[in-house]
Parts: structure tokens; sequence; C-alpha cells
């Protein structure tokens, strides 16, 4: 029998995260206060995030971050997650590559979210913070963060885009078993909700939309910092735990991979597994190639335009350079509702600037065709924003089937679809469709 699944012993563990942005050769330009127009500080972030987020999202200097040990301690009840080789994946493809996927449905909640849920709250409880705040699309990360406020005793008010609130009620069920308000946004709790509905009653909603209600709730509750669950630079460095485990893995798989893929909402999965094998890239040791799926109908790494935008809709978050479809994007109805953002977080952007990465962008039936096919070969039903990973792993072993290369492929199988069962049942039932934005749409938003 051959060994399919590796794991790491407790004394293995990371104990430090990757901070990419000490070592890329040209540094992301800096976030902008919209009202001065300076380089944002600290201080200009701290009245909305915990403080020491704010101080590792500016950190351009130190390389490794060490994990609070309480923090620690709350990752060693599921760390690390499995490394799994995908061989009845790659006997039905019929590819000589060799598929790997860390497997983070293993977590707590189903997905990897938990990994920057945790040290947030756990941030926000040391500086004597009593509410948090946050947005969510398909409901991964409200589930988390609602998870992590109960472990630190905090209460926590989750704003859910309101058309995956429709596409999959159980999520916010979950979020409030974890003793979370749910409100679907956009709402009329707050005046970026009332203009938004006021502009556009029938307004399904976006992330954009929900990330502009939760801060408003931030900054106008005292008590209150506001947590986010992926673009910023201190999300995608707490989420390096899944590339530094996978780092590890592969050297007991005795492999390296030549390719390393996870889809693309904000970049928090991606920079998550791809930033700790990137920093051998950037010193010359490696040449792994790194691919961030994301959707057709939602492609701001393949048809963006890289600019200062706002993160939200309403315009309340600094302006960042990011490359962005326009922050009054209105994304289609996919189910992949964690992969409805309009822009791309700074650190990737300016990877995707400087070559060292790229973009696919994927319809919505072959997410499914592919998630379909992993399904029915490894036996996990993936959550329909990973199968935008597998879809790209797909392309990338079939290459490999016609030229006969046997190359190595680890993705992030983010998390689990179980609760996504209403999208792969239309799917079954031939009811979805693909979305496909024209240039002209797109060069109208960015007007």
């Amino acid at each position: 029998m051959k060994q399919k699944r590796f794991l790491l012993e407790e004394s293995e563990l990371p104990r430090e995260w990757y901070n990419i942005q000490a070592e890329m050769p040209t540094k992301p330009m800096p976030a902008i206060h919209p009202a001065t127009r300076q380089p944002l500080g600290v201080d200009d972030l701290a009245h909305i995030f915990p403080r020491e987020c704010c101080v590792q999202e500016l950190d351009a200097e130190h390389a490794w971050i060490p994990i609070p040990d309480e923090v620690l301690e709350k990752y060693k009840y599921y760390r690390s997650t499995p490394l799994v080789r995908a061989y009845a994946l790659e006997e039905a493809l019929g590819t000589p590559a060799h598929i790997y996927y860390k497997n983070e449905s293993a977590c707590p909640l189903g997905s990897h979210k938990i990994n920057s849920a945790l040290p947030q709250c756990y941030y926000a409880k040391q500086e004597g913070t009593t509410n948090v705040t946050t947005e969510t699309g398909a409901g991964q990360w409200g589930a988390a963060l609602s998870y992590a406020a109960s472990v630190y005793g905090l209460e926590a008010a989750v704003y859910q885009v309101k058309i995956s609130m429709q596409q999959k009620p159980y999520r916010s069920s979950i979020m409030r078993t974890f003793g979370a308000a749910v409100t679907g946004s956009p709402s009329m709790s707050t005046r970026a909700g009332k203009d938004i509905i006021t502009r556009d009653p029938r307004h399904s909603g976006s992330l954009g939309t929900a990330i502009s209600e939760a801060i408003e709730l931030a900054t106008t509750t005292p008590g209150c910092k506001y947590t986010l669950g992926s673009v910023l630079n201190h999300v995608a460095l707490h989420q390096t735990i899944i590339g530094l485990e996978a780092e590890r893995q592969m050297q007991m798989a005795g492999e390296y991979p030549d390719v390393v893929i996870a889809c693309f909402g904000g970049g928090s999965n991606f920079g998550g597994i791809a930033f700790p094998f990137m920093r051998h890239k950037l010193s010359g040791e490696k040449q792994t190639e790194f691919i961030a799926a994301e959707p057709e109908s939602c492609p701001k790494l393949t048809r963006g335009v890289f600019r200062y935008d706002f993160g939200d809709e309403a315009g309340y978050t600094p302006l960042l350079p990011m490359f962005t479809l326009g922050h009054g994007f209105k994304p289609a109805n996919i189910h992949a509702g964690g992969l409805r953002y309009h822009g791309a977080g700074v650190i990737v952007s300016q990877l995707l600037k400087d070559g060292l990465m790229r973009g696919v962008d994927i319809p919505q039936i072959e997410t499914f065709e592919a998630g379909l096919l992993f399904a029915r070969t490894e036996g996990i039903i993936p959550a329909p924003e990973s199968s935008h990973a597998i879809a790209a792993t797909i392309r990338e072993a079939e290459k490999c089937r016609q030229t006969g290369e046997s190359k190595v492929i680890l993705f992030n199988l983010s998390g689990h679809g179980l609760i996504d069962m209403t999208a792969y049942e239309q799917y079954l039932n031939g009811d979805l469709v693909n979305y496909e934005i024209s240039d002209d749409e797109i060069a109208k938003n960015l007007e």
C-alpha cells in the first residue's frame, strides 16, 4: 500500500509565520490615507484593526514573526493538516504528474480561515477589545471568526453577502451557533448599506459592500475592532502556517513542487501556501511556478488594472495599490462566494507585476466538473472556491499527459463543500451557467 498522507509531529510544527514582504525584491507600494494622501502608519490603522495586526501589516523588515504561545497552543488542537498524494486523481487523469494537496478542509469549521481568525481575536482580546466585526462571502471566514471570538470571549457581528446567505443558509446558522449576530449585506443597519440599497434596491451584495458595513460598525461602536479574512498582508502572514507545514511534509514525501496552485479571492490561502515556497524562488534556489486560480466572472488578476483603489464599495478603507476591477464592481452570483471580490491583495499584486506568479480565470462549470472528479476519486467534496484550484491543477496535469513531463504539482484544498450541496445539486441538474464579463463592462466600471 503506497503511503498517501503525511503529517507532522507536534515538535515539528512551525513556531513562526513567514513575512515575504521582508524579502521581496520590489517592496509593495504603500497604502494611502484617502484624506491626506500620505502613506499609512500603524496609528492610522489601529482605530480599525487590533494594533498588533497593524504592526504586522506594515512590517517590511522582519522575515519571521513569532507565533504567540497561546495561539500556537490553539493551532496544536488541529495542526498539522494532512499533505496527501492524490494517486486516484492522477490515475483518472492518466497523467505522469505527481499531484499533492494540502488538506485544509480538516481544520475546525472546514477551511483554512481559522488560521487567521484565532490570532486576530487573540490580539483583539489582548488590547481590551470586547467586540469584533467582519464581512464574509460564502461564510467560511464568518464561521471561523465566530468560533474564534467565542474562544476568546468576544462578541461577534458578521455581515454576510446577501446572495451567499441565500445560497448557503446553514453557514449563517453555524455563525449563530457560536453566538455571532449575522446580517445580510447590503442592509439597512448602516449608512453604507442604506446608500447602496438606495442606488440599487435589488443589489445582491458583494464582499465590498459587506466590508463597508463591517468597518462602519467597528468605527462607530466603542470597544469594537474590525477583522478581515483575506486581502491584507497580516492575514496572508498568518496563513503561511500552511505552506511552512507543506514544505516539511514535501520533504517527508521526498519531492519538491514544480507548480504551486491555490484559488484566489483576495489572496489569503494563495499566499498561505505559496509564500513559503516562493522565498526559495526569490533566493534563486528554485524555479517553482505559482498559479492563482480565480473565477472567469471576477478576473482581477487576468483582466484587472493595477492602480490605487478602495478595498470596499463605500470607500471607507485606505487606498490600496492593487489589481482591481473597480471597488464598485458588482460580481455575478456564482457559488464560489469567497472569490467574489473586486481586488487582489497588495503583496500578490506586486508579485504579479514582477512576473513571479500568474493568474488563470476559470469558468464556473469547469470548476464543478473538477470538483466532481475530485470527489469521485479522492472522496472529498471540495468547496466551490477550492474547485478553482483543482481545475487549474487538472489543466497542468493534462499538459503533463500531453508532453510526458512528470511535474510535481501541489495545490491547497482550502475547504470542503459539505455546506455547498445546493450548488452541486444545481450543477448535477444542469441548472448552472457560466458568467463572463466583457472588456466594455470592465472599462465602464473602472471609470
